[in-house]
């Protein structure tokens, strides 16, 4: 998505921040999946709708074919009333209360995964009240550190998600003893904005074992969901438009040693919807300090967190000028220290008014807005238009 691409007459007539999705790289990415996806013998993709639950985004992955991954009782409802079939849903979260695992089995979701032994029991007891069945993987930790930030990693002994690996064989054998309960498989994540393809070795390494391990015991293996936390390139937003798939599926092709026949699950949310959204917002004024410059903008923290809750990178380009690069400190208007979006960045000559796209935010962005400062929550605008 080039700087010429975007529709500025069009931004020009709108009110700013507000997140900006194209829809046909939305498509080219959502095909790529699907093709290198097929090259394993047996794999379905779900979409991790915590990354953006936007309904048109949804609709569109949807209509793809993909599943849906979700967190919470408003996510399933979200991924049904987008047209996500309840047998390709799956639901985890380590504190699902009892009105999400209700709705979940009256709906018919397709799987549970189960983080602790307590939770287990809790579903087994719900199912047998309403007479229903619960199908469930359990989410095993496998005490990986994947390289990537300390907040979004998920798979260390000390994070809260997940059984311990010692524990395994215990929760198991629980599951297989509980009414109501059809044990599934093996359900694993390791982290987010993962890049280097060691960390996923490392985790087909885990699951080679453990499902040695549990051949000798005699103890079923089920299906295994290897999670997602497939990064992107938020450098070169585009040159590098489309997460590296191919890599990434050839990488579990390679190193996974399964039965004949196991059916592998992926969980991917940031590689599907980060590179479509931007959040444009205008230079409200342009301020000289004693050493740094500022470009003081209409978006905040509010509209995009990231880079104040994990000091995330996003490429900022100016949509309106051509002039010569200078060096500001891109900050919003909210009262916070940590209203900034980049520091030091190298953008072409800003003036008031100037459009600026902050790239690379179509996930994690308008799914963690917030009204802070009793601040409005951005609108979003489609190239294309979908259809009503």
């Amino acid at each position: 998505m080039l700087k010429g691409s975007f529709p500025i007459e069009q931004f020009a007539l709108r009110h700013t921040p507000f997140y900006y999705y194209d829809l046909e790289l939305l498509g080219r990415t959502l095909d790529c999946i699907k093709s290198q996806s097929a090259k394993l013998p047996k794999a379905k993709v779900h979409y991790a709708v915590k990354a953006n639950f936007n309904p048109v985004i949804l609709k569109t992955i949807a209509a793809s074919g993909l599943g849906a991954d979700c967190v919470s009782g408003g996510e399933i409802r979200a991924a049904l009333s987008a047209g996500f079939k309840p047998g390709d849903i799956v639901y985890a979260g380590v504190g699902k209360s009892d009105w999400e695992i209700e709705l979940a089995l009256e709906e018919g979701i397709g799987r549970f995964n189960v983080e602790s032994a307590a939770e287990l029991q809790v579903i087994s007891e719900i199912a047998c009240r309403m007479g229903r069945t619960a199908h469930i993987s359990l989410r095993v930790n496998p005490d990986i550190g994947a390289h990537t930030h300390a907040n979004i990693t998920t798979g260390l002994a000390e994070n809260k998600f997940g059984i311990g690996y010692e524990q395994l064989e215990q929760v198991l054998t629980l599951a297989l003893s509980l009414p109501n309960i059809s044990y599934e498989g093996l359900h694993f994540h390791i982290g987010s904005q993962i890049l280097d393809m060691s960390d996923f070795v490392a985790l087909c390494n885990r699951i080679n074992s453990l499902a040695k391990s549990l051949e000798i015991k005699h103890l079923p293996l089920g299906d295994i969901n290897v999670g997602g936390g497939l990064g992107i390139n938020y450098e070169h937003p585009n040159h590098l438009p489309i997460a590296d798939f191919e890599l990434y599926f050839s990488t579990f092709k390679k190193h996974l040693h399964l039965p004949e026949g196991t059916t592998l699950h992926f969980e991917l949310g940031r590689s599907v919807v980060a590179p479509c959204g931007s959040l444009i917002c205008k230079v409200l004024y342009v301020k000289k300090g004693s050493s740094r410059q500022f470009a003081i903008v209409d978006a905040s923290m509010t509209e995009l967190i990231r880079p104040a809750l994990y000091k995330a990178y996003h490429r900022i380009e100016n949509l309106s000028s051509n002039e010569a690069e200078e060096i500001y400190d891109v900050v919003g208007p909210v009262c916070e220290s940590s209203d900034v979006f980049l520091k030091s960045a190298s953008i072409d000559r800003c003036r008031r008014g100037d459009l600026l796209a902050i790239r690379s935010a179509g996930a994690y962005g308008e799914s963690m807005a917030s009204c802070y400062n009793c601040r409005a929550l951005p609108e979003s605008v489609f190239n294309p238009e979908p259809a009503e």
